[in-house]
């Protein structure tokens, strides 16, 4: 658990880094320039920066221990944040570059020292690259060989999440402001600028709506990933003492799991026998995975079918 933390605050600080540059160097060239694209991109880069904040909060909460109040901590907190993000990344930086688009569109103004622009843009990719690739650096570490797509749907780590998709758009954005930049100094018309800035804001706006959707499924309640859910079962079935498991429930916790299990024990001699083989197998699932924090256990049995439970009953007088 904590070197994903470490992982993902790496991932963070890259990011913060990179746009913290990016974000200056956008400014100082929007200015130079009069560009409403490259005005939309500073724009972007500085919620961005707003965000790995935000971020950094989140992961910085989600360390206080549980109390009375929380007694199951405060792990979930960084699904909060995460969901900040998206929605300041929607509005801050998509919705606004949006606005900023339609305005020259209405209003269209000559770019001025356009090398200024393309060249602050080519900077810009270069940074954004290196922030992406830290961030695909920690994500190729816990992702198990998957692709980027099958883990991004399923990763429940927010805010790695959130960065990745952040950096992502970042880069498409560039390429969108660098095609508007580009084709207004080669046709001298204005209006591929205020495109350019439309488009960048439309695709900022489809990247939150994405990291929405999947920051709600996690707030809402999520298993843990497919995979462990499935070895968490399969080593509890491998136990001796365990019959059969009727039902196992996990829940993603932020960083942290909590698991209830269900499941027919075989017979014991004792009740004091039965609580260790049990206290022996959260035991072994939490040696084994750190991250599984709580762990209910309930032994069971399972019910006869109705039509034997009748024909028992129909064996007495």
């Amino acid at each position: 658990m904590a070197s994903h933390t470490e992982g993902s605050t790496k991932a963070i600080f890259y990011a913060l880094g990179a746009n913290g540059g990016i974000a200056l160097a956008k400014f100082v060239a929007a200015l130079f320039t009069g560009s409403g694209a490259m005005l939309a991109e500073a724009i972007h880069s500085l919620a961005d920066c707003t965000n790995q904040v935000f971020l950094l909060i989140g992961l910085k909460e989600a360390q206080r221990p549980a109390n009375d109040s929380h007694p199951m901590g405060y792990a979930r907190v960084v699904y909060f944040w995460a969901m900040m993000v998206a929605i300041l990344l929607f509005f801050v930086g998509g919705a606004f570059s949006v606005m900023e688009g339609i305005k020259h569109l209405r209003n269209p103004e000559p770019i001025t020292n356009p090398w200024v622009a393309i060249g602050v843009l080519g900077i810009s990719v270069v940074l954004e690259a290196f922030s992406l690739r830290g961030a695909m650096v920690e994500i190729r570490k816990i992702s198990h060989g998957k692709s980027f797509y099958k883990w991004f749907r399923e990763t429940r780590q927010s805010e790695l999440m959130v960065v990745a998709g952040e950096d992502i758009a970042a880069l498409a954005g560039l390429a969108l402001a660098f095609v508007a930049v580009v084709m207004t100094v080669y046709t001298g018309n204005p209006l591929w600028d205020a495109c350019g800035s439309i488009g960048v804001g439309l695709l900022l706006m489809i990247v939150a709506i994405i990291v929405i959707r999947e920051v709600k499924a996690m707030v809402t309640g999520e298993s843990a990933t497919p995979e462990l859910h499935a070895a968490i079962k399969a080593h509890i079935e491998a136990h001796p003492e365990i019959a059969h498991v009727m039902n196992l429930i996990s829940m993603q916790w932020g960083h942290q799991i909590m698991i209830a299990v269900q499941a027919e024990m075989r017979p014991q001699p004792s009740d004091i026998a039965l609580v260790d083989v049990i206290n022996e197998i959260e035991a072994g699932i939490q040696s084994r995975w750190p991250q599984v924090y709580w762990c209910f256990f309930e032994p069971d049995r399972r019910k006869p079918p109705a039509s034997v439970i009748e024909s028992e009953l129909s064996s007495y007088p």
